[in-house]
């Protein structure tokens, strides 16, 4: 027999060993089916999700064959054919440098020339640079508020006619009829799922109080989720305009420059010529015949310049995402290990008698081998051709999820071969040790059923223990150093050393039965003496659970730095209304009913404390009045040793990074650092934290409950939150009096450079934690600033509050404070991102749906191999519920093992992966010292208490409650 003839007779019986056992034959080819159909699904949706360049253009453009853009430099421009970069072309390549930019319309070199005259600044006449025969549509935006079915919101208004073939394909109708004439809008299903309205609602622009019906709903294919409301040119801007033209209280809409789609002549396109042409008005074009069919790098002016690459190149992948694809791979070929350990399990008489026949070693291995390569082949094409189905009837789903829609699902016929031989080869490899014991069996050993006596290889577990301790150094050495290739080979090595180790470990389980149970007892003996079916399982789990590890860790990691690093804008807690700065006298007489709107409309409680805003100089408002320009008030950082930061001077770089984490966040917090930090100012008073107070402001606002610092002010003393501006119990505080350039009047009345004066007041000083409360150095009772001849007015109120404010609140509570006459705002505190929760939900999920597969199998692998235990317990007499109390031990025994050790592979991974973030950060620590270098590595307790407990006892009380408490009696084959 040759060799060709020996593997067809091989594949012969593997065949029909496959039909004759079907449901393990289904088993296998949904193991290697089940990873197959991932990954194929993975790959056309990374395709599809990442559009071509014409489908790029098309999301950009429409239908249009270009956009042009006035970027009103006030002259001639050089651009590059794609159009994501130009520069004016009066500037010389010494004054300045090309960059590129994500957006299209990015200019290189931003020309900020204060002395240029600003009629040159005018936008051009764009349609006289359209090609001769060309046909074209404005596109233009203006953010606005508008009312919702719970108040008011802000969003954006975008003007184009959206029934317009060109605007095909950047804008669609999903339902509905396309707006049309000027009391119609449409809008994206993100903006009605957000305000509560739907087709024929209406709404109204407040900016200019017209009301608009929703006829539509559209949708931006390559962006899903804006907020975005739509309508014809003339609909929102024009009418906005007209108002604020005839009320000085309504100010005019902020629109962005306008572009223009623009259709070229009949079968010729915008050529680089006429972008040529229009690059002289100053016009950048983005043209889809240009980008598709660039001109000559000598017919470009902006490329004969030598300058360098214009842009990084986007498609390198990531350190993190090399590192999960690696371990997914190796998931993929461990998942069918314990279905094989299956198949040969239950085909030992069959092969045993293939030995009886003349048969040796070599096929009897090759025999098992050839059921991998029938059953990997057909779970190949199997996942494959399900993989490619799911994703064309998950297509709305997974687009939602993508935030864009596919053109196309793009297939790539050799990743797809690819992915089919990797399922082949998957089949392969997982029958490999199956088929390597299987060989080694003696015939008699098979044709019994009896199972002989083995002992452990010493060599496999110590060679497993080096490559386990490799693959961590590995792996540690390229975190430290930035080397993904280390990190990938690391992380698998150690897994892989793992591997190794376990057939041991499941062998130390039985020498932990003593003393217990019958039924635990027997478990734990069987998975010892049963290694070739329990490793392999045991060796899905892990690896599963190891993937989801690594990337659960990690993200749990990036979500305690943001945490620690983040610094609140407000107190934890609280709401703050604030009214502005502005002319109108009556803004204060409608802060009660602001105030009323609020505690109406918010979960807030009794608490509230009002404060005052502060300015130095004559009656007026910081924006300039008909008198004088108001005089603005700072606090002066005292020099010398406790008034300076240490992380803002000479050699702060290496004392930052000489610091912990703590001990930088310490610093950063101190006194001195916040000084130099300058918080914003929480209350907009137009000074540097300085606001007007009484005892409850220290309460709500500061949460300082010190009865010295409450009688302090009610003595007239201010309090100073930050100590670094005191000296000898006195501040500085300085007022500059300002007034305003462009007002002749007040040029004239105060010639000269601005005034500034300066006073020194006693203080109280707070302790120093007190210091990095948000935006407020110094609270100032009313009888200081009286004292100090300094003017104050009512400006809004601190409230506590129950709990942040919801979507429908902010909208209710907007409209509210509309109705009182506007210039009137709340805000408060979100606090730190969670948005990675969803993130570890899904791998938690992940991780448990393959633990509890993983351990399906081997309990099935179990209740086969030990059918001969089983009715010999029924025998002598054991209750029926020892079978169902054994099944549901075995299949816990091999979920807590494998999730046990899956845990400690997928550290290895997360580690490295953090120590290049260490790294990164500590680079830009040394170069920025008060950015903060932390970077933890915080374990995911809730995902890992979910995989290491909750799913190993589901897995287990599920094997329990599906398996037959009495079995069948069965005629005896030994």
């Amino acid at each position: 027999m040759n060799a060709f003839s020996g593997w067809r007779a091989a594949l012969r019986m593997a065949r029909r060993d496959a039909l004759r056992a079907k449901g393990r034959s289904a088993l296998v080819v949904a193991m290697i089916a089940l990873p197959v159909l991932g990954v194929t699904a993975l790959d056309v949706t990374y395709r599809s999700s990442e559009p071509t360049t014409a489908e790029q253009l098309t999301a950009e453009m429409g239908a249009a064959d270009a956009l042009f853009s006035d970027q009103q430099t006030g002259g001639a421009i050089e651009q590059l054919p794609d159009g994501t970069a130009y520069e004016r072309v009066e500037e010389s390549p010494s004054e300045s440098e090309p960059r590129s930019d994500s957006g299209p319309h990015t200019e290189l070199n931003s020309d900020s020339d204060s002395d240029s005259d600003s009629d040159s600044e005018l936008p051009v006449d764009i349609g006289t640079t359209f090609p001769k025969g060309s046909r074209a549509i404005s596109v233009e935006s203006v953010p606005a508020d508008v009312t919702t079915e719970y108040g008011v919101t802000s969003t954006d208004i975008r003007e184009v006619r959206t029934s317009d073939a060109l605007v095909r394909g950047l804008i669609d109708l999903v339902r509905g009829e396309y707006p049309h004439g000027g009391g119609e809008v449409a809008a994206t299903e993100p903006f009605l799922s957000a305000t509560g309205l739907d087709i024929g609602s209406t709404t109204t622009v407040r900016n200019s109080g017209r009301t608009y019906r929703i006829t539509g709903v559209v949708e931006e294919p390559a962006a899903l989720r804006n907020q975005a409301l739509y309508a014809d040119p003339g609909a929102v801007i024009a009418p906005w305009q007209a108002v604020a033209a005839h009320d000085k209280k309504v100010l005019p809409p902020n629109t962005s420059p306008r572009d223009w789609l623009v259709k070229g002549p009949e079968g010729v396109g915008v050529t680089w010529p006429d972008i040529r042409r229009a690059n002289e008005s100053g016009v950048l074009v983005k043209s889809r015949q240009v980008v598709l069919d660039p001109p000559p790098d000598s017919e470009v002016p902006l490329a004969r310049k030598n300058r360098g690459p214009y842009g990084a190149d986007a498609g390198e992948l990531s350190i993190a995402l090399v590192t999960v694809l690696a371990m997914a791979v190796l998931e993929i070929v461990l998942l069918a290990g314990p279905a094989f350990a299956v198949g040969a399990r239950r085909s030992r008489r069959q092969l045993g008698l293939l030995g009886t026949c003349g048969g040796d070693r070599r096929h009897v291995r090759a025999v098992v081998l050839g059921g991998g390569l029938v059953l990997g082949g057909i779970g190949a094409v199997a996942g494959v051709a399900a993989g490619l189905g799911l994703t064309a009837v998950f297509r709305p789903m997974i687009e939602e999820w993508a935030g864009r829609r596919f053109v196309s699902l793009d297939l790539r016929p050799a990743e797809l071969l690819g992915i089919a031989a990797l399922g082949l080869i998957t089949g392969l490899l997982a029958a490999f040790a199956p088929a390597v014991a299987a060989g080694r069996r003696p015939v008699l050993e098979s044709l019994t059923g009896r199972r002989g006596v083995r002992r452990s290889s010493r060599v496999l577990p110590t060679l497993g223990c080096c490559v386990l301790v490799l693959g961590v150094a590995v792996a540690v050495l390229g975190g430290t150093g930035g080397n993904a290739v280390l990190i990938v080979g690391g992380s698998v090595t150690a897994e892989l050393g793992l591997l190794a180790c376990i057939p041991v470990l499941v062998g130390l389980l039985g020498r932990l039965g003593r003393g217990l149970p019958l039924s635990p007892r027997m478990a734990l003996r069987d998975a010892a003496r049963n290694r070739g079916r329990t490793a392999p399982a045991v060796a899905a789990v892990m690896a599963a659970v190891a993937g989801s590890v690594a990337v659960a860790t990690y993200m749990s990691s990036s979500v305690a730095e943001k945490e620690f690093d983040y610094v609140p804008t407000m107190t934890e807690g609280t709401v703050v209304l604030s009214a502005a700065f502005s002319v109108e006298a009556d803004i204060a007489e409608r802060l009660p009913q602001a105030r009323a709107a609020v505690e109406r409309n918010l979960a807030v409680t009794g608490e509230r404390a009002d404060y005052r805003r502060v300015w130095a100089g004559s009656d007026c408002n910081v924006y300039g009045g008909e008198e004088a320009d108001c005089g603005s008030l700072r606090l002066v950082l005292p020099t010398g040793k406790g008034h300076a930061c240490p992380l803002s001077g000479k050699g702060a770089g290496k004392l930052a990074a000489r610091l912990s984490a703590d001990e930088h966040k310490e610093l950063m917090r101190s006194p001195a650092c916040l000084a130099v930090g300058s918080p914003a100012a929480m209350f907009d008073s137009g000074s540097t934290g300085i606001v007007v107070g009484d005892r409850t402001l220290l309460d709500v606002h500061a949460k300082l409950d010190d009865p010295a610092a409450a009688e302090a002010l009610a003595a007239g003393t201010p309090v100073l939150l930050n100590e670094a501006y005191a000296k000898n119990g006195e501040v500085t505080i300085e007022a500059v009096h300002r007034y305003s350039a462009e007002d002749g009047k007040n040029r004239d009345r105060h010639p000269g450079r601005p005034r500034t004066t300066a006073d020194r007041i006693k203080v109280y000083v707070a302790p120093a934690k007190y210091a990095a409360t948000p935006g407020t150095t110094l609270i100032m009772p009313q009888r200081a600033a009286d004292r100090l001849g300094l003017h104050t007015a009512p400006a809004g109120s601190v409230y506590t509050a129950v709990h942040p404010p919801t979507n429908a609140e902010n909208q209710r509570t907007r409209a509210a404070l509309d109705q009182t006459g506007g210039g009137i705002w709340f805000r408060a505190e979100s606090g730190p991102s969670g948005r990675e929760d969803t993130a570890l939900l899904i791998l938690t999920l992940f991780a448990g749906v393959v633990t509890l597969g993983a351990a399906a199998i081997a309990t099935g692998l179990a209740k086969a191999d030990a059918e001969a235990d089983l009715g010999t317990l029924s025998a002598v007499g054991a209750p029926p519920g020892v079978r169902r109390r054994l099944s549901g031990l075995q299949c816990l025994v091999v979920a807590l093992t494998g999730v046990v050790l899956g845990t400690v592979a997928g550290l290895v991974p997360a580690v490295a992966l953090r120590l290049v973030d260490l790294r990164d950060a500590m680079a830009a620590m040394r170069q920025f010292p008060m950015e903060s270098a932390y970077t933890p590595i915080a374990l995911p307790w809730g995902t890992l208490g979910v995989i290491v407990v909750v799913v190993p006892l589901l897995a287990g009380l599920l094997a329990a409650a599906l398996t037959r408490s009495r079995v069948a009696p069965a005629r005896r084959t030994g």
